[in-house]
């Protein structure tokens, strides 16, 4: 969307909190790395959708992180976390949460934050 000079900048015309609500926690935590897929969605459903559900629901046909999600719909993080949170409560997508051995870190996953780490 364009300002109303417009300008070329890809600034939206609202504020992102109105995506939400107004609302800036999630209703529980996700993790930037938890994987999000979407459910089967009945055709009347679709209809209610808001236009970022949507999107999230397109996305997530193959699994997406929440931070993926937040990257590719241009939203900040909080904004993701709140979306996917109540499309979880409402059916719409699914979330797979890394599973962590009897509290211990996952080191596969920490060397590969480790690795992209040193890519930057």
């Amino acid at each position: 969307m364009r300002g109303i000079d417009e300008s070329e900048d890809d600034e939206p015309l609202f504020r992102p909190y109105t995506v939400t609500g107004g609302r800036s926690e999630p209703r529980f935590q996700l993790a930037l790395e938890t994987l999000v897929s979407s459910s089967f969605i009945m055709e009347e459903d679709l209809a209610l959708l808001t236009p970022e559900q949507d999107a999230i629901i397109r996305l997530c046909r193959s699994y997406r992180s929440v931070a993926e999600i937040s990257a590719l719909l241009k939203v900040p993080l909080g904004v993701a976390r709140v979306l996917v949170a109540d499309m979880v409560d409402e059916g719409f997508v699914r979330i797979h949460q890394p599973r962590l051995d009897e509290g211990q870190p996952n080191l596969n996953m920490l060397e590969r934050v480790l690795s992209g780490l040193r890519r930057l």
